[in-house]
């Protein structure tokens, strides 16, 4: 079976999106089909390509003619999938439904593919909040309903039976196990807990209810210091405005920590220093109640507790989470004290609960429910 992984946009090395369309790539491989990525680059030398594992498949060489026919030129694509005869293509949305990705899926089925599409966070309107994105998401409005029609599947992380309209597959975010190391728990902090939020900061991640919640934490006195390790950068000014502003009202500077991004084993060794870690707290500000984020299952693969507000239904009720109210209030942080003093649940333990969320077992719901 040969499938088609089609992206829009290039990967970086440590960024969490490349990473999982990564996993997913190999989950498909070890589901045991032939597995080719596709996806658009800006080259090295300024030239906008659409590259097939690393190898360049056209070429539209710069300057605004280029910047044009990247959007609405895929007759490369098209020809390479009747060439290949896919069984499979799988597109990671782009938020991008408009006249040419309609025809670009219509003459993929009439290759002979079954064509689903991944929407990746859904409903996704409110995450547009700059003026200047406010064009593509009302193109994209007009016309996804319609491309959603031409469409075998839509596949979403949440439990909603129809998506614009189409059927849908609902997996969940899956992990692929061997990129991610088992935290070692550093030992000899009686008096501390460490809390970790590691993520591109948006809004929606609510940090900025932690550390209020931590203000009054500290007004009672507490005799256990609690710190909150932000590991990954501020996306945008709405969101330093919210942290900044929140550390200096509760003079948390000597509490609160700003790592920037990290990896490999930088990261390793400050997941291996905290205690508990902070999912998303603010889902319903873009208007999202059930999703199932990658995140959540980062943590839970590298084996350490953690606290979320949106509904995850792969979590709910599981005894090495917190679950905070889907609202803007401060969050309890002497909750999470007591919980980390009680509760006692090994890496190992956390790790084995999730082993079904592999992207392979994820993927081979994708390719079950087509019948392929």
């Amino acid at each position: 079976m040969k499938v088609l992984f089609l992206v829009f946009h290039g990967f970086s090395e440590h960024n969490g999106i490349s990473k999982k369309i990564w996993g997913q790539v190999k989950g498909f491989q070890e589901c045991g089909t032939d597995v080719r990525l596709c996806y658009y680059e800006v080259l090295a030398n300024g030239h906008r390509a659409w590259l097939i594992d690393g190898d360049i498949l056209v070429d539209f060489g710069r300057g605004l003619k280029a910047r044009i026919k990247k959007r609405i030129d895929y007759s490369e694509l098209t020809a390479y999938a009747a060439r290949e005869k896919f069984s499979l293509i799988y597109i990671r949305s782009y938020h991008n439904a408009n006249p040419f990705t309609i025809r670009l899926i219509k003459k993929f089925r009439n290759s002979g593919a079954k064509v689903v599409m991944e929407i990746p966070t859904y409903p996704y309107d409110q995450e547009y909040i700059r003026k200047r994105d406010s064009i593509v998401l009302c193109i994209d409005r007009l016309f996804r309903r319609q491309l959603a029609k031409n469409l075998d599947a839509i596949v979403t992380f949440t439990q909603d039976k129809k998506v614009f309209g189409q059927e849908t597959v609902r997996i969940s975010n899956g992990i692929d196990f061997d990129a991610l190391p088992l935290r070692e728990p550093q030992l000899g902090k009686p008096n501390e807990i460490h809390l970790l939020g590691v993520a591109e900061v948006h809004y929606w991640h609510g940090y900025d209810r932690l550390i209020k919640g931590m203000d009054n934490y500290y007004g009672s006195n507490p005799a256990i210091k609690v710190y909150f390790h932000i590991v990954g950068h501020l996306s945008g000014p709405r969101e330093e405005t919210e942290i900044y502003r929140a550390i200096k009202q509760g003079n948390l500077a000597d509490y609160v920590f700003l790592h920037g991004a990290m990896w490999g084993e930088d990261l390793d060794d400050i997941f291996n220093h905290c205690d508990f870690a902070i999912g998303s707290l603010g889902r319903h500000r873009s208007g999202i109640t059930h999703i199932k984020t990658l995140k959540n299952r980062e943590y839970a693969a590298r084996g350490i507790s953690f606290i979320y507000s949106e509904i995850d239904a792969d979590f709910e009720g599981k005894p090495y989470i917190l679950e905070a109210s889907a609202d803007d209030s401060p969050i309890d942080i002497q909750k999470i004290v007591t919980y980390c003093k009680s509760v006692q649940l090994s890496p190992q333990e956390i790790r084995q609960d999730i082993t079904s969320l592999s992207w392979s077992c994820q993927m081979q719901k994708v390719i079950d429910s087509l019948n392929i």
